[in-house]
């Protein structure tokens, strides 16, 4: 309680010294509205004689005489005043008091006083009234100079009538969720766990690729347990200023633990929790100060507080090792990207608010989308309801949604984009060419459509859709893909005896394919089960500047790259032997496809089945 006391006694002087300051100014403010504003009119000047006329006809009322400046102040009987100069003949006063006038003797002129001293203090009235203004000001500085080391995380509870976000809203990660469910439990009930000698995890930490639902993990988590959730990024702590970072996180920490049981979310920690010593600045930037004290912070924890930090970020890669030893971050929770059964799930999420067609099968649609995210399926589900109601429908079908995976892969289609006949017919040779080498190979996804309509930067595409989704890759599939690659630039020179530019990315992603599977994956015979290269990345400059140091010498590279030109011409020449076999076919179908501009899969197996 004393301690209480001392407190409140700085805040009261305070509040009397701004109280006595309001109080100066308002005064001052009055008075100058007083003898500007609502101060007196300037009485009407009159000659001598109008003052002797109006005398004459009984219309003054009282006068006031200032015998040392020779003038006379006056009221007439209707309010008016005036003011005159006067010639002091014997009779003045008798004919005066003869008209029934009010006289008065003024002997010092006490409004020219007053005026005088008005205009002798206006100037430092003014002057301490700036002063009074340009203190508020820097006092506002400073207070605000003093808040830059507070943290800028706010505890947020539910509110009574707010749906809070549970475990029933996240979907396509029942791992990490089973996972989080003790936190859920320890927040909700520390004492249970306290009593056993139990001590939950200090920190948890979520990795995983961008839009997996790392944040929506977190404020689940929240919502379950009902406790203050303080949410604030990486970045948030790291100012230009050295020690607000370090200021920030002690801040942080105190509200967490005055809320306590509480939960602390630091969204994108790599931004702060970056290697250190990798750095320009040395061991002294304010970057790693911050990071300093957070760890301080974490191990620091007394073991019955109730305060957990869930972090989460795409790069573990390139975390400070000491943030994730045990006794910060205990537990470490990969939220990867989901598998076709959460991707439906994650679609019924999304599913709910939007007027979908029944019947339509969302397991379909989650075989067409393998490797996206849930933030590419609510996306995808978003640009389906936008594409209905551009449409003019009111209700999504399953067209809207398939051309809506489409936009989200390869872009929105371009339809002002003007492309001539023979660029088309070229661009559709090339796309058939694709799509033929892919249904000849065995172990090759099933294409599911072809199309030469412009999406993004291409000017046609062929789409293949894998019936199950994999996570490990076969030689022969390796060699498949590059062959599939180059379909498009063997059909155009077959067809058209040249070349175009349409094939370089394919080139470009052939070469990494065929670098990938001597000097990464170790499936040349030649080359053997050796891994060429390393990529050396600069944690804190990011990966643009990767080193990509050679362990090997310049014979090796040479070898390495005859390898690699081996490997793209042996499946050029196997491709071209596809094509030359099924040339009739190639022509037939690129002249359908000008025709429709599109062909879904199954028309493309049913004409390469067809006999004449």
């Amino acid at each position: 309680m004393a301690q209480k006391r001392k407190k409140s006694k700085p805040s009261g002087k305070k509040e009397w010294r701004n109280l006595i300051w309001y109080v100066l100014l308002g005064l001052m403010l009055m008075s100058i509205v007083t003898t500007y504003i609502n101060g007196p009119k300037e009485p009407e000047a009159i000659d001598f004689s109008s003052f002797t006329k109006e005398l004459d006809r009984g219309n003054i009322d009282k006068v006031t005489i200032r015998p040392k400046e020779k003038l006379l102040d006056g009221v007439t009987r209707k309010g008016k005043k005036f003011k005159t100069f006067y010639v002091d003949y014997p009779d003045f006063v008798d004919d005066l008091r003869e008209k029934g006038v009010i006289i008065s003797v003024n002997p010092v002129d006490s409004g020219w006083f007053w005026g005088v001293l008005v205009q002798a203090f206006l100037p430092f009235i003014l002057i301490a009234a700036l002063w009074f203004f340009i203190f508020r000001q820097a006092q506002g500085a400073n207070n605000q100079a003093l808040s830059f080391g507070k943290s800028r995380a706010t505890a947020w509870k539910k509110k009574e009538n707010e749906k809070a976000i549970t475990f029933k809203d996240v979907a396509g990660v029942d791992e990490a969720v089973e996972e989080l469910q003790e936190i859920v439990s320890f927040l909700k009930m520390p004492d249970k766990y306290q009593e056993m000698g139990a001590q939950i995890p200090k920190g948890v930490l979520l990795m995983g690729p961008p839009g997996t639902g790392k944040t929506l993990l977190a404020k689940a988590i929240a919502g379950e347990a009902d406790v203050p959730f303080f949410s604030l990024s990486g970045s948030d702590f790291v100012e230009m200023f050295v020690g607000v970072g370090a200021s920030r996180v002690r801040d942080l920490f105190k509200q967490a633990k005055k809320n306590q049981p509480a939960l602390i979310f630091v969204d994108e920690i790599d931004a702060v929790g970056r290697h250190r010593g990798a750095g320009f600045g040395g061991g002294h930037d304010e970057r790693e100060q911050t990071l300093n004290q957070l760890l301080v912070e974490m191990d620091g924890f007394d073991p019955k507080q109730s305060v957990i930090v869930i972090a989460a970020t795409n790069r573990p890669d390139i975390l400070d090792p000491a943030l994730l030893r045990a006794g910060r971050f205990d537990r470490r929770v990969v939220v990867d990207k989901p598998d076709i059964n959460g991707r439906t799930e994650i679609l019924k999420i999304h599913a709910k608010d939007k007027r979908i067609k029944k019947g339509i099968d969302l397991e379909v649609v989650a075989r067409r989308t393998p490797g996206f995210t849930g933030a590419d399926l609510a996306n995808l589900v978003n640009e389906a309801a936008l594409l209905a109601v551009r449409t003019g429908k009111n209700i999504i079908t399953l067209l809207e949604l398939e051309e809506a995976i489409e936009r989200v892969m390869s872009g929105p289609e371009r339809k002002s984009r003007i492309i001539s006949s023979k660029e088309k017919e070229m661009v559709a040779y090339h796309e058939v060419g694709h799509a033929i080498v892919a249904k000849k190979l065995p172990e090759s996804d099933p294409v599911h459509k072809i199309s030469i309509l412009p999406r993004g930067m291409a000017l046609g595409y062929t789409l293949q859709v894998p019936l199950e989704d994999k996570y490990l890759i076969t030689q022969c599939e390796i060699k498949n893909k590059i062959k599939i690659l180059l379909g498009g630039r063997v059909a155009e020179e077959l067809v058209f005896n040249t070349i175009t530019t349409g094939a370089a990315n394919d080139i470009e992603r052939a070469t990494e394919l065929s670098r990938h599977y001597i000097c990464k994956y170790g499936m040349s015979s030649k080359m053997g089960i050796v891994q060429y290269g390393k990529n050396k990345e600069q944690v804190f400059l990011g990966r643009d500047y990767s080193d990509h140091s050679k362990d090997y010498s310049e014979v090796t590279a040479r070898e390495i790259d005859e390898e690699i030109r081996k490997i793209i011409e042996e499946a050029y020449e196997e491709v071209k032997d596809i094509l030359r076999k099924n040339k009739k076919k190639l022509i037939e179908i690129a002249k359908l496809l000008m025709e429709k501009e599109t062909i879904d899969g199954e028309e493309i197996t049913q004409l390469l089945a067809k006999r004449k």
